[in-house]
């Protein structure tokens, strides 16, 4: 079989050209962060020749701190951490493809494969063993934050910040200690319900950025999702035959827990009335007030006793025989998706993962991902609830957002926020935006329009 990474490295005068303007962006670099923030887009380019989307990535990696001298990439997770995480994680059912795809095909093309979480965390990192060993020096290694958080520009942080497939070549990195290095890097995101689940990554020489890497990697998180798919298929299966017959089938094994979880235990409260509970295969409705108990208790893993979570629950006076009632209609609504989730009592606790979309957007926002935030963000907390801790909660995230936001954010991000329900009369946002916006973009008159709009509504 014709190995796939046989091809011509890119070599013209337009990739030497934007590596020369790379360096020259470096030099602003060490003038000062001053320096580089005053530089002005130009057709795509900055006056440093910086490509825009590289250049749009260093402001936000300068903006989080990030130290290009920094030759090491932060080690995040120790070897105990690593393997519990990933053995549980959806990616790692996939990983067979993966490796038949991109990684056998490597292993004599000066190639590795990383493939990471949606944080950006390295989980597995393989290929040809001589590229293994110097990519060490740099931490690029399991366990490793690969985010714009924790190493600046690169293929793997910036392709999850920004959505979508990016290469990225030698000094166009962030981080000094990466600049002999190029990568190519793909989201991947959940086939079915579309949330990111991390990020696929070739990284080499100059032939991780030759023209069809992309497309070659582009099609193997195509195929790893359609296996997914397939695996959900067959898992639904195996419940139903195993409810008949008991098989000691391989998705049976992975349903009873020795095997990667093929989804996501999640709660989704933003921007909705009513949460969506996802168990297993499984995804339900649930009504205002379980809702509400769910999402308390899915923020405070350690446990609720009665007390505290009437308090968290019931405006004013809580009663905890309504309480008690209202956890056992809980229980039998858990218990027909699946008994293991079932709350234990003394403290009221979940004894399984489930991770709400709220938790995840502070993730975000924790690492300095708040382009990802964004995306997952659909609007507030469970808006209707009085409940005491859901307003504490819904408060919290909407204003870590908008700070993020308004802190680091881009234009388009803060076009993106400002498109909110919640952000509808935000001058500071809309204003914000008008700074970033060049003085030529079609998007200003719209902006214009509407702070005109804000400041008649103020006037009357």
């Amino acid at each position: 079989m014709r190995n796939p990474f046989n091809a011509a490295a890119p070599g013209d005068d337009a990739a030497r050209l934007l590596q020369r303007r790379a360096v020259a962006g470096h030099k602003a670099l060490d003038a000062g962060s001053a320096a580089l923030a005053g530089m002005e887009a130009t057709a795509g380019l900055t006056s440093a020749g910086l490509r825009g989307v590289i250049y749009e990535s260093w402001q936000r990696s300068l903006q989080l701190k990030s130290n290009p001298d920094q030759p090491e990439a932060p080690l995040v997770m120790d070897r105990e951490e690593l393997e519990d995480y990933r053995r549980t994680h959806p990616l790692a059912t996939v990983m067979p493809v993966i490796q038949k795809l991109l990684v056998q095909p490597s292993h004599d093309s000066g190639l590795l494969v990383a493939v990471g979480d949606e944080l950006g965390r390295l989980l597995w990192v393989e290929g040809d063993p001589t590229m293994q060993r110097r990519a060490e020096g740099m931490m690029f290694v399991a366990g490793t934050d690969w985010s714009e958080a924790g190493v600046g520009t690169s293929a793997p942080g910036t392709a999850l910040a920004l959505g979508r497939g990016i290469q990225i070549s030698g000094a166009e990195h962030y981080k000094r200690s990466v600049h002999p290095w190029s990568c190519t890097a793909v989201p991947f995101h959940d086939p079915d319900s579309g949330a990111l689940l991390g990020v696929v990554d070739i990284t080499g020489t100059e032939t991780a950025v030759a023209p069809h890497t992309l497309s070659l990697v582009e099609a193997t998180v195509a195929a790893a999702q359609a296996q997914l798919r397939i695996e959900r298929l067959q898992l639904a299966a195996s419940h139903h035959e195993g409810a008949r017959r008991r098989t000691g089938s391989s998705a049976a094994s992975r349903a009873a827990g020795n095997g990667p979880s093929l989804y996501r235990n999640s709660l989704q409260i933003l921007g909705r009335d009513q949460a969506l509970l996802s168990l297993g295969r499984k995804t339900v409705p649930l009504s205002a007030r379980h809702s509400e108990i769910l999402a308390l208790l899915s923020t405070r893993r350690d446990g609720l006793s009665a007390e505290e979570l009437c308090t968290l629950l019931y405006p004013g006076e809580g009663s905890a025989v309504t309480l008690r009632a209202e956890m056992v209609r809980l229980r039998k609504v858990l218990a027909e998706l699946d008994p293991a989730a079932i709350p234990e009592s003394r403290p009221y606790r979940l004894p399984v993962d489930l991770l709400p979309d709220a938790l995840n957007v502070l993730n975000c926002l924790q690492r300095g991902a708040h382009r990802i935030a964004l995306e997952i963000y659909k609007g507030a907390v469970l808006p209707r609830s009085e409940a005491p801790g859901i307003v504490e909660l819904r408060e919290r995230v909407s204003q870590l957002l908008r700070e993020a936001v308004l802190t680091d954010g881009s234009a388009e991000s803060l076009l993106k926020y400002a498109a909110l329900p919640e952000a509808r009369d935000d001058v500071d946002v809309r204003l914000a935006a008008l700074r970033l916006l060049p003085p030529r973009s079609p998007k200003r008159a719209a902006v214009v329009a509407e702070l005109e709009r804000l400041e008649a509504e103020l006037s009357a």
